[in-house]
């Protein structure tokens, strides 16, 4: 504190301190909140302390010009490092572990199948165990919607509609489709179905709707596709359908309806206010004022979720499996330790609902594709400067 006397008394005694001293505090006083994001590697251009942009416009998204930077990205390391090609392929490991939590799922079903709903056994189960295991079952079948567990396709099909059914609703055919929009078409407005709505910017823009969101958000992933983009449905979907409903009516008629709720509530809990549901929010909302689309997580929770919180690698290169994602980072560090990532999923929640520089608006979106970053003209150009 003495040095910090002394800094104030070179101000002129003015009271104004040096905030160099307590490591970038000079956001607090700013009246901003804690910077979130951490940078492995840091640089001059983020040092993982400072904000690099001011907070964003809270009333409306970030509309970018810029195409979604995976693909430029993804040509610079095949450029720097193409043995990157060895790490793709499907994963053997993956219908094993798909088997073992299935199986999990029915036998905890079955051992609380005499057990009330609403009582507080049930619902720590629903919770610590259901809640895992069905946010496990649905990172299987996001893995298994890009090929990654079979060689073939109507493997790696049939292998998603297994994985579907402790989830208790038909809807990884229906994911597939949206996933891979997802994935080409990042940001872009009518297409990218895991993007808000313009509704959901009206309604939810506050610390009451963000808890809300947080807290319902797997009904939101559920029927907000269809209401912005509808499919047309194909065998695939009759199939995903049919075989559920059979595994539902037949889980109902042998186990009880206790049972079948142990699996509804237990897909609830996964898309809520779970640890293992941070993810939902991590891996592409905006914060810190950058204008980053996805982020990276690489905490201890990834051993549960098939190193979903390998994000910007996931997307780079989703032909790479779960398995070798951390190879893939340890490979290009040069890419992936300079941009910043989440040191906490957990802690993703709390801040997603009480920070009021994230929120539903925090969300990069484009009109169409974009121009690559080194072809888009300046924002002094757009804006007439």
């Amino acid at each position: 504190m003495l040095e910090v006397r002394e800094k104030t008394a070179q101000d002129g005694g003015k009271g104004k301190l040096d905030f160099s001293y307590f490591g970038g505090a000079e956001s607090l006083a700013e009246g901003r909140s804690p910077r979130r994001t951490v940078v492995e590697s840091p640089s001059a251009k983020d040092d993982g302390k400072q904000y690099p942009g001011p907070p964003q416009d809270p009333n409306d998204f970030l509309w970018l010009m810029t195409e979604e930077p995976h693909r430029s990205r993804r040509h610079a390391i095949l450029k720097v490092h193409p043995e990157v090609v060895k790490l793709m392929g499907h994963e053997p490991l993956t219908k094993w572990i798909v088997l073992g939590v299935v199986a999990i799922q029915l036998a905890t079903a079955y051992l609380l199948r005499s057990t009330r709903p609403l009582s507080f056994q049930f619902l720590l189960c629903a919770y610590l165990i259901g809640g895992t295991a069905n946010q496990n079952l649905f990172l299987a079948i996001h893995e298994i919607t890009h090929n990654l567990a079979f060689k073939g396709i109507k493997p790696n099909k049939l292998l998603a509609i297994f994985a579907n059914l402790p989830i208790g609703i038909p809807y990884c055919v229906t994911f597939k489709k949206y996933h891979i929009e997802h994935h080409k078409n990042l940001g872009e407005e009518g297409v990218d179905t895991d993007l808000p709505t313009q509704l959901e910017l009206l309604c939810l823009n506050n610390v009451l709707g963000k808890a809300f969101f947080a807290t319902f958000q797997i009904f939101f992933y559920a029927l907000r596709p269809g209401l912005v983009r509808a499919q047309r449905l194909t065998g695939w979907h009759f199939l995903n359908i049919a075989i559920q409903l059979i595994f539902d009516y037949l889980f109902l008629q042998y186990l009880g309806v206790r049972a079948l709720l142990y699996l509804l509530f237990s897909s609830f809990f996964a898309g809520s206010l779970h640890p293992c549901a941070g993810h939902f929010i991590a891996e592409h909302y905006l914060w810190d004022g950058l204008d980053q689309e996805t982020y990276s997580y690489y905490g201890p929770l990834n051993t549960l979720t098939y190193n979903v919180g390998y994000h910007n690698e996931h997307h780079d290169f989703p032909s790479v499996p779960w398995t070798r994602l951390p190879a893939l980072k340890k490979l290009a560090p040069e890419f992936y330790d300079t941009l910043p990532s989440h040191p906490s999923w957990t802690m993703i929640i709390v801040n997603f609902i009480l920070d009021k520089e994230v929120g539903i608006f925090a969300r990069a979106k484009r009109r169409g594709r974009g121009t690559p970053a080194s072809q888009a003209p300046s924002v002094d150009k757009v804006e007439g400067r």
